[in-house]
This record gives structure tokens, C-alpha cells and sequence, in this order.
């Protein structure tokens, strides 16, 4: 349990120290912020086809193995920065493409340590619910740590020596792996008699197993909507309004808030499902956010706008772990890694898309018009998960 919690901080740490660094750069080495736009789009595309894909090769090769050599792949193109620097011009064309290779291998680490903690609640006999929240909060941590660490790297090394650091941080990740003792033996490879040698229909079968679950098929694509909802707000509505005030350390201390109540939020899953049934908590979340996130969009005074980031980030912080359970519960562990596969590869589509229309959005409806959009778009969303028959179902299946 500790190994993997120190590969799953170190590896949040890294890709947070990253994804500050890479703009900067990009605005250090071409001045263009539309092009730093384009490299984070961009960078985006690879988790749809490779998040698939790792969790075909979770489930049809060992876990350990997966995770181990997608951590070493990402230390290698992160450190490949300052080396092609030693030698040439970092250009906008040698940038997009180390950003996209790194970007393809972040989703196989994330989904591998995902599928390793049933193996490590069995190995260390802690309860599987706690663990789930223990692993979202840390990983939260490092996520929360990270841009602070990045600036502090810009600041004092330079944006290209910084990523010397998240390289050593990625490798620390798979040594941690490395070094797990735990069984990770899933049983049979075969589902319902279908080989699990390469092709279409296997890769495709994360998408068929969890069409099949009616209750999981409304909850991911409810939460589609909702990620498609909740990360512009973060990304383009409250940057948009703080930079038109001319106040980014409001911006900073908003973002914050939200940050520190998800850290929270998760840690406290496993105490919440020792008390609510999967519903009832599925229940807390959705509702919780949508009442939270409604304050938000009146875009009121700084201490009232920051204290109700912090209770969204809150309500929304036990989400992760409880969609582990659920799958952990429902589904075969056999074929839980191309399940999260999936659902990952869902969530890397829906919030570029919506950023690009929320963008136009504000540009020509304005911030607080869009803001109460997505609200009421929210709202529906939480409302129509929450009333669907196979959701209800959870609270006698818990």
C-alpha cells in the first residue's frame, strides 16, 4: 500500500510540475499563448485512442509491468526537454511533439495504479473503500503541490532545467512499483469465451462491459456532462473574469480553495461509505455540487466566491474514489483495467470540446450568462442521474 501511494503521489507531482512548465516554456520559447492553447488540445488527443489500449494490456498483461514501464517512458520524455536542448533549438515543433509523446503514456501509469489497489487492500488487509480514498486525496495532494513546485523550479533553474525534476519523479514512480510484493494474478483471460489476443473486438470490450451495466453506463455519461460542465469554469469562466479585474491572486486563492476541498473530499470517502450506501453518497455528491457551484455564478465578493470553491471541491472530491468502488464491485477484476480504460478516454474527450464552445460563449454572451448555462446544465444532469431506475438500484446493491 505505501509503495503504490508513493508512485501514485510522485506520478501526480510530476505530471502537476509539468503541466505548468511546458506553457511556459512555449511562451518563453514563441510568445504565442494561442499556440500554447493548441498544445494543450492537442496534448489531450493521445488519452482517447492509448487510454483504451492500456487497459487492454492491464487485463491481458501484468499490471505491475504496465505501470512500471509507462512511468519510465514518461520520466524519459519529460527529461528529453533539457537533452534535445543541449543539442538544439527547442522548437515549436520539437515542444508539440515531446508533449504529445508524454501525454501518451500518463493515461496507462494512472489506469495501471488504478487496478492495483484491489491487489494492495488484499495484500495489506486494509478496507478496499478507505484505500480508494486515501489513493484520490493523495494523488490530489500532489496534483494541488505541483504548480506551486513548477513556479518555484521557473523561477530558480529556469523553465527548461525544470524538468529534470519531474523526470526523477516519474522514475522514483516505477522503482516504487518495482519494488510491490502482491499477486496480481486476475484469473481467466477469457470473457464469456472471447480470447483476449489482440484485435477490435477485444480492445472493444471495455465499451461492451460497461454498456452492459446499466447503472455505470448513466453515471459515466451523467459525469461526462458534468466534467464537460466543470472544468471550463476552472480553465476559462474565473481566469476570464479575475485577468478582466486585473486580480490573478484572487484567481490563485479561488483555484486554491477548490483544490484544497477536493484534497479533503476524497480523504474523507472512506469515512462517508462507512456511513452512506453507494446512492446515498452518488446522492451528497451531485447534489452537493450543483448547490455549490450555484453561488459560484453570481461571481460574488472574493471571501463568499472562495469559501463556496472550497465546499464544491468538497462535494465533488469523493467522486473518483467512489467510481472505483463501483467498478471494483461490479465488474470482473479481469476486466476492470479496460473499464477505467475507457472511462478515461470518455473524460479526455468531452472537456476540450466544451472548452472551445464555453470560450466562444463568453466572448459573445458573456461570463455570468454562460456561468448560469452551465449551472442549470449541471443541475439537469445531476437531477437525471440521480432519478434513473438502475442508479436507484445501487442503494440495495451497496
Amino acid at each position: 500500500m505505501t509503495l503504490l501511494e508513493l508512485s501514485n503521489f510522485t506520478s501526480g507531482l510530476g505530471n502537476a510540475v509539468v503541466m505548468i512548465t511546458i506553457p511556459w516554456l512555449i511562451l518563453e520559447t514563441t510568445g504565442s499563448p494561442a499556440f500554447a492553447g493548441a498544445v494543450a488540445a492537442v496534448s489531450s488527443l493521445p488519452g482517447l485512442v492509448i487510454s483504451p489500449l492500456a487497459g487492454w494490456m492491464i487485463d491481458r498483461f501484468d499490471r505491475r509491468l504496465v505501470s512500471i514501464v509507462a512511468d519510465l517512458l514518461s520520466a524519459l520524455s519529460v527529461i528529453a526537454f533539457p537533452i534535445v536542448a543541449l543539442f538544439t533549438d527547442l522548437t515549436a515543433g520539437w515542444i508539440i511533439g515531446l508533449a504529445v509523446l508524454g501525454a501518451t503514456f500518463d493515461p496507462a501509469g494512472y489506469t495501471a495504479r488504478r487496478t492495483l489497489l484491489t491487489n494492495a487492500a488484499r495484500a495489506s488487509r486494509v478496507d478496499q473503500d478507505k484505500l480508494n480514498g486515501i489513493h484520490e486525496g493523495i494523488f490530489a495532494v500532489g496534483w494541488t503541490l505541483g504548480p506551486l513546485l513548477g513556479a518555484v523550479l521557473i523561477a530558480s533553474v529556469g523553465a527548461i532545467n525544470s524538468f529534470w525534476l519531474p523526470g526523477a519523479l516519474f522514475l522514483i514512480a516505477s522503482i516504487a512499483i518495482m519494488f510491490m510484493r502482491v499477486s496480481t494474478v486476475t484469473g481467466s483471460n477469457d470473457v464469456d469465451g472471447e480470447s483476449q489476443d489482440f484485435g477490435i473486438k477485444s480492445l472493444g470490450l471495455g465499451f461492451v462491459v460497461l454498456w452492459r451495466d446499466k447503472a455505470l453506463r448513466a453515471i459515466t455519461i451523467g459525469v461526462l456532462v458534468l466534467a464537460a460542465v466543470y472544468l471550463p469554469t476552472e480553465v476559462i469562466i474565473l481566469p476570464t473574469y479575475f485577468e478582466g479585474i486585473g486580480d490573478p491572486t484572487s484567481l490563485g486563492i479561488v483555484i486554491a480553495a477548490l483544490a484544497g476541498g477536493a484534497t479533503i473530499g476524497a480523504f474523507s470517502y472512506g469515512w462517508l461509505s462507512k456511513r452512506l450506501d453507494y446512492y446515498g453518497l452518488l446522492k451528497l455528491i451531485l447534489i452537493g455540487t450543483a448547490l455549490t457551484i450555484l453561488p459560484m455564478a453570481f461571481l460574488p465578493p472574493l471571501p463568499i466566491l472562495a469559501t463556496a470553491g472550497f465546499l464544491l471541491g468538497l462535494c465533488w472530491g469523493p467522486f473518483n474514489a467512489l467510481m472505483t468502488s463501483l467498478i471494483q464491485q461490479r465488474i470482473p477484476e479481469n476486466e476492470q483495467g479496460r473499464v477505467f480504460g475507457v472511462q478515461l478516454a470518455t473524460f479526455y474527450a468531452a472537456p476540450p470540446l466544451a472548452m472551445l464552445l464555453v470560450g466562444f460563449a463568453v466572448e459573445f454572451i458573456g461570463i455570468q450568462v454562460t456561468y448560469f448555462v452551465l449551472v442549470v446544465v449541471l443541475s439537469i444532469t445531476a437531477l437525471s442521474i440521480l432519478a434513473s431506475p438502475s442508479v436507484r438500484k445501487l442503494r440495495a446493491d451497496s
